[in-house]
């Protein structure tokens, strides 16, 4: 029994269904503002707490953290689940709820332990190596893997639907709003997060007489931290699944393609992991833009490590000037997002427009290393607008591309696997870039040219990527992937 190969599985041939509008964009991007809110949550607000009020170990609070990231690789077989095996009927929205669900309480849970792990340090009189503090540690990291795991389990699916619902004409604006409104979450986290840190600063009543100033964030009771802190976990959560029930509600039924574009949607079996392995693995576009998309993610983000010392150390900004410093970046980005999605990639295409966002990151980098020479705020502020705003264009016709880099019968592996190279290459980013500025600090006496050193293989990074770029073919990908969905096809039917 044979199949027709004339037959064009490629996301174009899907019969003429409801657009999705624009109403519809942000309301899907309701989702990506929970997970900027619950971002915020564990990276900005339990690490302040964990670091500072209760004194444990920034390195240890550090490598805490990172297990939710260290789950990635199981990104690829959330996907191929979502692919191969609905949940509630439906191939991705169940999968989105059921995760945040998940994430919610297991992030409440985690916080508890922390608490109990908080108590043995002030206990001790400071951080002490024990049978317990060892225990709760192994305990709190392992439901940290847990919380990235279902973090996976709703992010990895849901992008996945973008793929389903949107068309090449109306892709990148979908991307371009939705994660406009990841940057409003992270916003809208940061407030909440200050509003609730500021009301449990310590008072009067919390400080003792014959403590130095510098101790006294580390002397408020614990249990003056738990209750607001504790209700923060708990709100926050309910609000992101309200916003996930919002923004999934009838999307899928209404917009999804997936049934009219997968050749394996009426099939007795779904797809397995390895024959979706098989297709993931047909082109050699998989491994080209997986590449592109790691050394795009290591040049963009080595500074974020760097940054803030940058502006304390050269510019000699106070604490409270450098923590701005992203905000500049951030509102660059917000600009960028929106301009590219509608304004910039409608006119001269995706690939194109990745080439410009390298381009002009590439000559921010260099703007910001010679603001270092200035030594005028304003410069390297001005110069940090435009970084964003490269940052954004770059990022949003990235996503586009990486969209169209993604076969429709196997939509979620795909995108697991460019979740896996992101996650990969923002690690890798962070911890080289430390290990760049030590090396500059080495070699030169002046700081800013050992920030520099950062920057400017921050810029030769995203020149490389533009070589990496020209070898990009979604045509091609198109081809080698049909053919190898047309080959599973074959062997199932034949064998």
């Amino acid at each position: 029994m044979t199949i027709d190969h004339s037959q064009d599985f490629s996301q174009n041939t899907a019969p003429v269904m409801p657009k999705v509008t624009l109403p519809t964009m942000f309301r899907l991007g309701l989702f990506n503002m929970g997970l900027g809110l619950m971002a915020v949550l564990t990276l900005a607000v339990l690490n302040r707490v964990m670091i500072k009020e209760l004194a444990i170990p920034a390195s240890i609070t550090a490598g805490i953290l990172a297990m939710s990231q260290i789950i990635a690789p199981a990104k690829v077989w959330i996907g191929q689940l979502s692919d191969a095996k609905p949940l509630f009927k439906l191939h991705r929205t169940g999968y989105v709820r059921l995760g945040t669900i998940f994430f919610g309480i297991i992030i409440f849970v985690a916080v508890q332990i922390v608490w109990q792990l908080g108590y043995l340090v002030r206990d001790g009189n400071g951080w002490v190596w024990s049978f317990a503090t060892i225990s709760l540690t192994i305990t709190l990291g392992l439901f940290l893997l847990l919380y990235g795991l279902a973090v996976s389990t709703s992010s990895t699916p849901f992008t996945a639907l973008l793929v389903d619902i949107s068309d090449d004409d109306n892709r990148s604006k979908i991307v371009s709003v939705s994660w406009s409104m990841l940057m409003v979450g992270i916003i809208l986290g940061g407030i909440t997060g200050k509003v609730v840190l500021d009301k449990i600063q310590p008072s009067s009543q919390n400080i003792v007489s014959n403590v130095l100033s510098s101790d006294f964030i580390n002397k408020i009771p614990i249990a003056v931290l738990q209750k607001p802190i504790n209700l923060l976990f708990i709100i926050v959560p309910i609000i992101v699944f309200g916003l996930v029930l919002i923004a999934t509600w009838g999307v899928e039924k209404k917009y999804s393609r997936y049934e009219t574009r997968s050749v394996f949607a009426n099939q007795s079996e779904n797809i397995t992991i390895r024959q979706a392995l098989k297709v993931l693995t047909a082109s050699r576009q998989t491994g080209i833009f997986f590449l592109f998309v790691t050394v795009v993610n290591i040049s963009l983000f080595m500074q974020e490590a760097v940054l803030e010392p940058y502006g304390g150390e050269v510019f000699r900004m106070s604490i409270g000037e450098t923590t701005l410093l992203n905000s500049y970046w951030g509102i660059g980005i917000l600009i960028g997002y929106g301009i590219t999605g509608f304004q910039i990639i409608p006119k001269i295409g995706k690939k194109a427009t990745s080439r410009l966002g390298c381009v002009l990151v590439a000559i921010c980098f260099i703007l910001i290393i010679l603001a270092g020479f200035t030594q005028q705020q304003i410069v390297l502020k001005s110069s940090l607008i435009l970084f964003g705003f490269a940052t954004g264009v770059t990022t949003i016709s990235a996503i586009s591309l990486m969209l169209d880099l993604t076969a429709a019968e196997t939509a979620g592996t795909f995108i697991g696997t460019w979740g896996l190279a992101q996650a990969f290459s923002r690690a890798l980013a962070t911890f080289s870039g430390g290990l760049v500025l030590d090396l500059g600090k080495s070699l030169f006496n002046l700081p800013v040219l050992a920030y520099g050193l950062v920057f400017g293989i921050q810029a030769i990074g995203m020149i490389l990527s533009i070589s990496i770029l020209k070898h990009v073919n979604v045509a091609e990908f198109k081809n080698n992937t049909k053919a190898a969905i047309a080959q599973v096809m074959e062997g199932d039917l034949d064998g």
